[in-house]
């Protein structure tokens, strides 16, 4: 099948959804991403494995690649052979690869992605310290009645704060410019 011209339009363009594809919409109860927007998602997973793959080949690097759809949003990682230099110092390597890998998906689908990288595990372990962190720093918090700001983080590493810090009970923010913005968490 051939790529629509500038005057065509797919069926996509020109239907309406006939539900909300927003996974937070409480119509859908919580419920996993609408078909269309699984589909999409497992699509931005192939174009991420291929792109990988390819990085990975050029580089003569082993690795296998995972793709997944996780809090909807597309996922895939990187597992086996020595991967740490992908990585690098606290997870700088990663996160440009990941900024790589968002723009070979925009520019097969012209559509913007939230796709998350894992490299031989480092997201999965941070996240497992970062949620300690958040639940920890929520608890010192509510004892001393008294905010406490954290060491500067990414995105990806406040995210899993403040999801803990909530889970916890209490309210935090982020403030400061990148990259040395933060998150506060604050008393009840």
């Amino acid at each position: 099948m051939s790529e629509p011209t500038a005057t065509e339009t797919t069926t996509a363009e020109t239907e309406a959804p006939e539900a909300p594809e927003e996974p937070n919409d409480p119509s859908l109860g919580g419920a996993p991403a609408a078909p269309r927007a699984l589909a999409a998602l497992e699509r931005e997973s192939e174009i991420a494995a291929d792109y990988l793959e390819e990085l990975l080949d050029i580089a003569d690097l082993d690795g296998d690649i995972d793709m997944d759809v996780e809090r909807d949003r597309a996922a895939v990682s990187v597992v086996g052979g020595d991967l740490g230099h992908l990585v690098g110092e606290d997870g700088a390597v990663l996160e440009a690869l990941q900024d790589l890998t968002r723009l070979a998906v925009l520019t097969q689908t012209g559509e913007r992605s939230r796709l998350m990288l894992d490299i031989g595990g480092f997201r999965a372990g941070r996240r497992a310290v970062l949620t300690e962190l958040g639940r920890s720093t929520a608890e010192l918090v509510e004892q001393s009645g008294e905010a406490v700001a954290l060491q500067p983080m990414t995105p990806f590493e406040r995210k899993v704060v403040h999801d803990a810090v909530a889970a916890a009970g209490l309210r935090s923010e982020s403030e400061g410019e990148e990259p040395h913005r933060r998150v506060v968490v604050l008393p009840a």
